[in-house]
């Protein structure tokens, strides 16, 4: 059952039937560069789900699986839940995909769909990204979706921006466009 749909791209919850494409995707050593759990195997992948399945029972949101509309694929997840930053837990955004659907403009597409979803649907009051600095990447993602401001944070022993973005935000983000 999809959550939503942007131009090409179906969300859904992630399941336990995901975990042998997502565990090809997440033991990609370049999909996971810049996890700070590193690669996953199919155990680690399972606990991950399990993790996922929690979110959504507990707090309504968590990472949601993208498929693209066309074909159906799985190319990877997005979504937004719970992490404890210092000792205040935040909403945080997060994604990978499968190396395969980089450099398709995937990754804004499902950045800004997540973002409408989580502001309008769940009503989140605000959102965090964490990202390295070296992940330009994920920079340039998030920076195009509208985050601009970061404050510069240790998070697992790693130096790192901490962008925000409230609901406000992203409307006027998106009136400037």
């Amino acid at each position: 059952m999809s959550l939503f749909e942007t131009e090409r791209l179906v969300a859904r919850k992630l399941s336990h039937q995901d975990v042998p494409v997502l565990t090809t995707m997440l033991s990609d050593p370049e999909v996971m560069k810049f996890s700070v759990r590193g690669v996953c195997d199919e155990e680690a992948t399972r606990k991950f789900v399990d993790w996922c399945l929690k979110c959504y029972a507990s707090h309504g949101i968590g990472p949601w699986a993208l498929c693209e509309k066309a074909s159906g694929h799985f190319i990877g997840f997005c979504g937004v839940g719970p992490e404890l930053i210092g000792d205040v837990e935040e909403i945080n955004l997060g994604y990978r995909l499968a190396r395969r659907f980089w450099h398709q403009g995937y990754a804004t597409e499902a950045v800004k769909g997540v973002l409408q979803y989580a502001f309008d649907q769940k009503h989140c009051e605000s959102v965090i990204v964490i990202i390295e600095p070296e992940h330009t990447a994920s920079v340039r993602v998030t920076e195009k979706v509208g985050f601009g401001d970061y404050t510069t944070r240790e998070f697992h022993a790693r130096p790192v921006r901490v962008y925000r973005m409230s609901r406000d935000d992203l409307a006027l983000h998106n009136k400037l466009l």
